[in-house]
């Protein structure tokens, strides 16, 4: 469908099992966060929703090489050269910087990345010294299970926290001031850009497809959970 710009069309960026993983992860880590502050009988559903996050990630990492388009991380791992080019305000033919995530975006996504995949595997050894512990406590001595936990509850949950606010700000920013809706496409898909900009796979085998995966990577994580008895 073109738009008022007729150099610019409606193209699909993201395949829906990515918009899916997305806002469950959003759900998942705030409940997680909030859980984990609440305590009690409700850290029982902070280790559930641990193992759904952890489900997640390995979701993300598998459709990271066979998802979408925009979704796979070939798409969005830049060299340096390209970051600083982009942050000139230039772009090369055919580079379409700005259809999935832009270079400083990507940046925000493997951090995040990166730290919740910390978080959750602190999370599956720590041992609060109270009523809480991870399943596979038993596998680590208690020095490293006694900086796990030290990590999951205090440093680690900051530093997320703080890549999760900047990441908000990142969203604002672009919103108010580039007038970019980046939130718009990661719920509906589509993204208006120039013509020519190649689309995401999205059809509904591509949906069957990440539905196996996903149930794939559910029996995985159970069956890791289930090594610690």
């Amino acid at each position: 469908m073109v738009e008022a710009n007729p150099d610019k069309v409606r193209v699909r960026i993201w395949d829906l099992p990515t918009r899916i993983f997305h806002w469950v992860l959003v759900l998942a880590v705030a409940a997680s966060v909030i859980t984990a502050h609440v305590g009690g009988n409700a850290m029982e559903w902070h280790f559930r929703l641990g193992y759904l996050i952890f489900t997640l990630l390995v979701f993300r990492l598998v459709w990271g090489f066979v998802g979408g388009r925009w979704s796979r991380f070939a798409s969005f791992i830049y060299m340096p050269p390209t970051l600083l080019r982009y942050l000139r305000g230039g772009e090369l033919p055919g580079e379409h910087l700005d259809a999935g995530h832009n270079p400083l975006g990507a940046l925000s996504v493997f951090a995040l990345l990166a730290l919740l995949i910390m978080q959750v595997a602190t999370g599956l050894v720590a041992d609060d010294e109270i009523a809480s512990q991870g399943p596979l406590n038993m596998f680590v001595s208690n020095a490293f299970a006694k900086a796990a936990s030290t990590w999951h509850a205090d440093i680690g949950q900051w530093i997320l926290l703080s890549l999760i606010a900047l990441h908000v700000g990142a969203v604002l920013y672009y919103l108010q001031g580039k007038k970019t809706n980046l939130v718009g496409p990661m719920i509906a898909g589509d993204k208006s850009m120039p013509a020519g900009t190649p689309p995401a796979a999205d059809s509904a085998a591509t949906r069957l497809f990440a539905l196996v995966l996903v149930l794939a990577c559910a029996g995985a994580v159970a069956w890791v959970v289930g090594q610690g008895g």
